[in-house]
């Protein structure tokens, strides 16, 4: 399961899409929409994508996933328009045999989505707004 969505992201859907009898670990990643950055209050953020490259981008991540870490099965999707405090903005879910390896590859999934994935983040603050760079 690999999408940039307009819609709420169903978290169940994305650990349903990596169930495995040969995983024995699901590490699951949950970004979510925080009201502060940097000692700004943050009133919501706005993601743009560029839809075909994003979705291209983020299956090479899963590709490599896989040529790292035992994985057995995974889901990353990211959602794109205005997000209010709280929503959910990114979910990545990886189903390997055992913990470790299931931690690290979601960990290099989503550091590197942040910084190779053509999707941009722009902070809207009680006093501005700016476009964020990608950080892991």
């Amino acid at each position: 399961m690999i999408a940039v969505t307009d819609q709420p992201i169903d978290i169940q859907a994305c650990l349903d899409a990596v169930q495995s009898e040969r995983a024995g670990a699901v590490d699951v990643f949950i970004g979510t929409v925080r009201n502060h950055n940097n000692a700004r209050s943050v009133v919501r953020l706005e993601y743009e994508s560029f839809d075909s490259m994003a979705i291209r981008k983020m299956t090479e991540l899963a590709e490599e996933a896989a040529r790292r870490w035992p994985v057995e099965k995974i889901a990353i999707v990211h959602r794109k328009g205005v997000l209010s405090i709280g929503d959910v903005a990114v979910v990545i879910a990886v189903a390997t045999p055992h913990r470790a390896e299931s931690f690290e590859a979601c960990r290099w999934v989503i550091d590197t989505l942040k910084q190779v994935v053509p999707i941009w983040k722009k902070e809207i603050y009680d006093d501005g707004e700016e476009w964020l760079e990608a950080h892991p």
